[in-house]
């Protein structure tokens, strides 16, 4: 019975970090097209989340958990467009480097991850109860 509790801590806390995964690629979904508020400055940068294994001393097993939440060091993309606001001084504007397609590929694969440890916890569940059930 103590795998089978150990074995919904450990799907929980995958249910968790792809939690968090989630809200980071909705973050960088709604900020796709966030230029500077000033001319020359930089646009949003796209996050980016790691995770890591840790040791639950309490259960003495391992969880996933969140090791950082960094910045994607890549390139903005860069546009001439000498009317707008955040515009430099040659009439170039930065955008994020958020690619959106990248973020709903992450998303669906977040939320796949997320719904693999659904399965694990009602698998986990049902065992529990077949075998309350059986020692009735």
């Amino acid at each position: 019975m103590v795998d089978l509790i150990n074995s919904l801590h450990i799907s929980s806390s995958g249910m968790k970090a792809q939690s968090e995964r989630m809200k980071i690629i909705s973050q960088n979904i709604a900020n796709a097209d966030d230029t500077a508020s000033t001319p020359g400055g930089k646009p949003y940068q796209r996050k980016v989340i790691s995770f890591r294994n840790a040791l639950d001393k309490e259960l003495g097993t391992e969880t996933v958990r969140v090791h950082k939440v960094g910045v994607d060091k890549s390139e903005f993309e860069k546009k001439y467009d000498p009317s707008h606001p955040a515009a430099d001084a040659q009439g170039y504007v930065l955008y994020p480097n958020v690619n959106v397609m990248v973020e709903m590929g992450d998303m669906k694969e977040a939320e796949r991850t997320y719904d693999a440890n659904v399965q694990a916890v009602e698998v986990a569940k049902s065992m529990m109860q077949n075998t309350l059930g059986v020692l009735r």
